[in-house]
């Protein structure tokens, strides 16, 4: 007996991560199937998993960044700028995609009284200017509120400064970010318990009853994601790496998009990226950057999620629209999908903005939202998935480029 426990101890301590969530995912949806009382009972396993993920994110960010910059020396290649061009391609390619999709597959949505319990942006001036005053806060009030742009720019700050410091204080910034690392994968060896409880609680409590009403939406955002996911963002990987790309992207999908698809955060998936980039034996200097990076302007997700149902509500008011408005509409949306990490309520609370182009009141647009927050088990989940995993994906693509080592920063 003594034998078998400490078996299944060693399997969950260092057993195959993917096969062990695999697991998870089938358990969840036995329990939840068999019991909903106990599968909501075990949402707590959830709960702690999402939380510690996002509780060691911020400091893991603000340390990585910091030794990664402090300890670069003059001279060396980073490849972050074509990262970059990968990220916001990917992103405005998704509202191309989204547009195209909704147009051979026009959607309609029920709208009532409009009920709104959140403020939305009040344009594109107010998005970019919540991005700059996130920029220059408080570098605890940062950490505290998980303002990863404000931690960005604190992190860059400092690693610019460290720059000028003693090689002792370097190291000490080097020990740091590996204690954190440590930590980081003691977290994620618990993603298997923690999916168990999201999956379960999940579905004893939502089921998918209330997805019926708008399952062809549901499909078509799905359906657009997936487009991205296995057509587009390999064609760009293609571009840079000038071999069969798909290897690289199924990794990327099944490594890092499994556990966003659960967590439905990207800030709590940036330490399984960081992890999964380290194993892969990503350039450091980079990833350490590029990912926390990818995190707030990788948003290919979040820009289809704005375009489609932006166009439902378009399609619903019987307002009509041409190529040039249908363009404009893709760059709006890549613009708010930027910054939706910077908005309280994600992607969902940018489609007043999208919305507002076509003169829909503000009242209609919030149903619009309430209409998303309906959809979002699932479209959140799937969003999380495609803009966490691409922003390994291009990390990945471009560190193995043939000619990474002529790109520099």
């Amino acid at each position: 007996m003594t034998s078998k426990s400490s078996g299944l101890v060693n399997w969950i301590r260092s057993g195959n991560l993917i096969t062990q969530i695999i697991f998870s995912l089938i358990a969840g949806i036995i329990l939840a199937l068999v019991s909903k009382p106990a599968a909501q009972s075990v949402s707590l396993l959830g709960e702690l998993f999402v939380h510690a993920l996002k509780a060691v994110a911020p400091i893991l960010v603000l340390l990585l960044v910091t030794a990664s910059i402090a300890n670069h020396q003059q001279g060396q290649k980073v490849n972050i700028r074509p990262i970059v061009t990968l990220y916001l391609l990917s992103t405005f390619f998704a509202a191309v995609v989204a547009v195209v999709a909704s147009y051979h597959f026009p959607q309609t949505l029920i709208l009532t009284d409009a009920h709104s319990g959140s403020e939305a942006p009040k344009g594109i001036l107010a998005i970019a200017q919540g991005i700059l005053l996130s920029m220059v806060v408080n570098p605890v009030d940062a950490l505290i509120n998980a303002n990863y742009i404000g931690i960005l720019v604190w992190a860059i700050a400092l690693g610019l400064a460290f720059r000028h410091s003693s090689a002792a204080t370097r190291n000490l910034l080097n020990d740091l970010s590996s204690a954190i690392t440590w930590l980081v994968a003691k977290v994620i060896r618990c993603a298997p318990i923690g999916i168990f409880g999201l999956v379960a609680s999940v579905l004893g409590t939502n089921g998918f009853s209330a997805l019926s009403s708008y399952i062809t939406l549901l499909l078509l955002l799905i359906g657009c994601m997936l487009i991205m996911a296995l057509v587009v963002n390999p064609l760009l990987v293609f571009w840079k790496i000038r071999r069969n790309p798909y290897p690289l992207v199924f990794l990327c999908l099944k490594e890092s998009g499994v556990t966003a698809f659960f967590t439905r955060s990207s800030a709590a998936n940036i330490p399984v990226n960081m992890a999964i980039a380290e194993r892969l034996g990503l350039d450091e200097d980079t990833y350490s950057v590029s990912i926390p990076l990818g995190a707030n302007i990788s948003m290919a997700g979040a820009s289809i999620t704005i375009t489609v149902l932006t166009l439902a509500a378009v399609n619903t008011l019987n307002i009509s629209i041409d190529l040039p408005t249908a363009i404009m509409l893709s760059l709006v949306a890549s613009l708010c999908a930027c910054g939706a990490s910077g908005v309280a309520g994600g992607s969902l609370l940018l489609i007043p903005v999208a919305c507002n182009m076509f003169g829909i009141p503000n009242e209609v647009a919030m149903q619009v939202v309430a209409i998303g927050f309906l959809i979002s088990v699932l479209q959140d989940s799937a969003e999380t998935a495609l803009n966490s995993s691409t922003d390994l994906l291009f990390t990945a693509a471009v560190c193995q480029a043939p000619n990474a080592s002529e790109q520099q920063l």
